[in-house]
């Protein structure tokens, strides 16, 4: 039987004309092909279970040996680890870095913010207890006015009474 991809698998999806082998391979996969329908083909997907695998699938090999390595090949990746580690320390520390100076400027921001707005709303208050003082003290002036001409309308009332009276008696 013939092994196919499984870009070829899914081409021949798409592909009109039924292809002439109707059972494929593809590593622990078995594709059969089935009748083919008005909508479309169908396919059916076996797994094989690992001990159906057969001898000639890749079996998983053991890890490479490993080679004795000498004292200065020890040394010298000791010495890139340290550096790798101390590379990465130093990263950290700038981002952190980073991080609290970003985190300051953002607090200096806000703090510069809150005392712009405590200093406008401070002037607006001023700004509107002066206007209210200068509106109660034009009111008061309007009255004591107001007072003032009843005083003299009242004196001036007096005077003709007074004289209307002389005259009268």
């Amino acid at each position: 039987m013939k092994e196919l991809s499984l870009l070829s698998l899914i081409c021949s999806c798409f592909h009109t004309q039924p292809h002439p082998n109707t059972i494929y391979q593809y590593g622990d996969m078995e594709v059969k092909q089935l009748d083919k329908r008005a909508s479309g083909q169908s396919f059916e997907v076996i797994l094989k279970s690992p001990s159906d695998l057969s001898p000639e699938s890749p079996v998983l090999s053991s890890p490479p040996k490993k080679r004795d390595l000498s004292l200065e090949e020890l040394q010298k990746r000791l010495e890139a680890a340290e550096e790798r580690r101390k590379n990465q320390e130093a990263q950290v520390l700038k981002q952190l870095a980073e991080k609290r100076e970003h985190e300051r400027e953002v607090l200096h921001k806000a703090l510069e913010e809150n005392n712009n707005f405590s200093r406008l709303a401070e002037e607006k208050l001023n700004y509107k207890m002066e206007l209210s003082k200068e509106i109660r003290e034009a009111h008061l002036a309007a009255l004591r006015e107001r007072l003032r001409e009843k005083e003299l309308h009242a004196a001036e009332v007096r005077r003709n009474k007074e004289q209307r009276e002389e005259i009268s008696g």
